[in-house]
């Protein structure tokens, strides 16, 4: 089938088309969602981020990847490699922010106003541990697209129809997770453009996944499992090490309701729409 579909350029086209709508189409529609409906209520879309990545990995992700013949040994194995990894990612980060506050007194010159700012932002930045979630949650994302770019590639080549509710069926279910990824760029920056500019890329990488997919599906299926799984790691670690932490503070009465109310909506959600997608996948 691979060798017939490499003469079709109209397979090709329409892979290229469905990747981009689901994978850059779900990053705009969640980004209307978060930075206009949503956007007054901001620390309640930690709460959502938390359900969301979450559920994706546990609910979504996981699942499928044990669904396979891999082994379970070796996708656990890949699972912890994956937590590890994203950890020493976060300490290179975190390396990295400090080596610059270090060498800033030394290129201002005012030594004292400007030690304080350093105090203060390292204050800060223990503060608000979003900082160092950036660089997990984009890799996770282009992992997790590629590999959706494969699943729709696949739909394709075995009829067309199919192809088009797959694409469709991943534009819906990555909605919410992409939400929750905006959240975590958004505690990186607070450029909103510059959020939406990052997820979009890693999201186009549906496409790549796509076109690598239609040359070599029937090698690509064989690891699709511990693709996944290595971004279930990365949403799995940013959630329970970014996320979650921001949650564990005193509050009211009301406020612990509506955040645990907001981490069960992201769950629920992705939950929902993953499980729709599973039906028309089936």
């Amino acid at each position: 089938m691979s060798a017939f579909c490499l003469m079709d350029p109209m397979t090709l086209l329409a892979i290229l088309v469905g990747t981009l709508c689901a994978g850059i189409g779900s990053v705009w529609l969640a980004a209307a969602l978060s930075f206009g409906v949503l956007a007054r209520y901001t620390q309640h879309m930690l709460s959502l981020a938390a359900g969301a990545l979450l559920a994706t990995a546990f609910m979504h992700l996981l699942p499928e990847a044990f669904e396979s013949q891999a082994g379970a040994q070796e996708l656990f194995g890949t699972l912890l490699v994956g937590l590890v990894f994203f950890f020493l990612l976060d300490k290179a980060e975190l390396w990295h922010h400090g080596h610059e506050h270090h060498q800033g007194p030394q290129v201002d010159g005012q030594g004292h106003d400007h030690g304080h700012d350093h105090g203060h932002s390292h204050d800060h930045h223990h503060a608000a541990p979003l900082r160092t979630g950036g660089w997990a949650v984009l890799t996770g994302d282009s992992v997790h697209a590629f590999g959706d770019g494969i699943l729709i590639a696949s739909a394709f080549m075995a009829d067309a129809h199919l192809g088009w509710v797959a694409a469709l069926a991943v534009l819906v279910h990555e909605v919410p997770h992409h939400m929750g990824d905006l959240v975590v760029l958004r505690g990186t920056s607070s450029n909103r453009r510059a959020a939406l500019v990052k997820v979009s890329l890693a999201g186009a990488v549906t496409a790549l996944g796509g076109v690598v997919g239609f040359a070599l599906v029937d090698l690509l299926h064989e690891w699709l499992p511990y693709f996944l799984v290595v971004a279930s790691s990365s949403f799995i670690y940013v959630a329970l090490a970014d996320l979650i932490p921001q949650l564990q503070k005193r509050l009211s009465a009301a406020q612990t309701v509506a955040q645990i109310a907001w981490l069960l909506l992201g769950i629920g959600l992705v939950t929902f729409v993953s499980g729709l997608a599973h039906g028309h996948a089936h």
